[in-house]
């Protein structure tokens, strides 16, 4: 398909050859026509982790709560449920009204509250559904109040699906992280992706792209191996 592209225009763009790939991690790497691969890797790495940090707890918290107290759970899991249904993407108005239009946070709010109503959910399923009451009821009876029952029953039994569910929310964490970036930084993945599409330089947008993939399944690599490892007993 490149060489047919090629040989009807030779200065073709959006299907690059492989001297154009070249040269595109050429500019990458030496830090040509205004890229800068190691500050777009800090700025995203940033604003990824945090979000997802932020949103991972909080929906930790508060889907463990839901899971453990019926009180809470019908107060909080009908507005969360509300909310998993407008995409993140759809709201960014208002997160410009709460969090502004520059600075780290806005990155971090569109992150975190995009992964948390669905993985608060999953959550405080997993904790109704995944404890078993015989387990519970035991605990009672030989006296554990009911913190050192979340922590030390009901905690300990859905750690593999709570590091499983966060992993499933990477891809949505990194679709949120570069559509932020996409329309509000001056530096970071998102960004680069659209200053050299406008200027169509597929050979470096099709390489950010590549690189994107390759992060993203690195993490899910590394979210296996430690639930493999703090919960063998789970399996595959």
């Amino acid at each position: 398909m490149s060489h047919r592209a090629h040989v009807e225009n030779p200065r073709n763009k959006t299907i690059p050859n492989f001297s154009q790939f070249q040269e595109g991690w050429r500019n990458i790497w030496t830090g040509e026509n205004g890229i800068n691969l190691w500050a777009d890797v800090k700025a995203s790495s940033a604003r990824l982790a945090m979000g997802v940090g932020v949103g991972v707890l909080a929906a930790f918290v508060i889907g463990l709560a839901m899971g453990c107290f019926p009180i809470v759970e019908a107060i909080l899991m009908p507005p969360i449920s509300f909310f998993a249904k407008i995409p993140p993407t759809a709201m960014l108005a208002v997160y410009f009204v709460f969090f502004g239009v520059t600075g780290m946070q806005i990155f971090v709010a569109l992150i975190a509250f995009g992964i948390f109503p669905t993985l608060a959910q999953a959550i405080a399923q997993a904790a109704q559904k995944d404890v078993d009451d015989h387990t519970l009821y035991k605990s009672y009876t030989l006296g554990a109040t009911d913190f050192e029952v979340v922590w030390e029953v009901v905690i300990r039994q859905i750690l593999p699906r709570i590091i499983e569910n966060a992993r499933l929310q990477i891809g949505p964490a990194m679709v949120f992280l570069v559509a932020a970036e996409f329309a509000l930084a001056d530096q970071g993945f998102g960004y680069t992706l659209r200053m050299q599409s406008r200027l169509q330089n597929m050979n470096i947008v099709y390489t950010y792209l590549a690189l994107l993939g390759v992060t993203g399944l690195t993490l899910d690599w590394l979210l296996i191996q430690l639930r493999r490892r703090t919960c063998p007993w789970f399996g595959d």
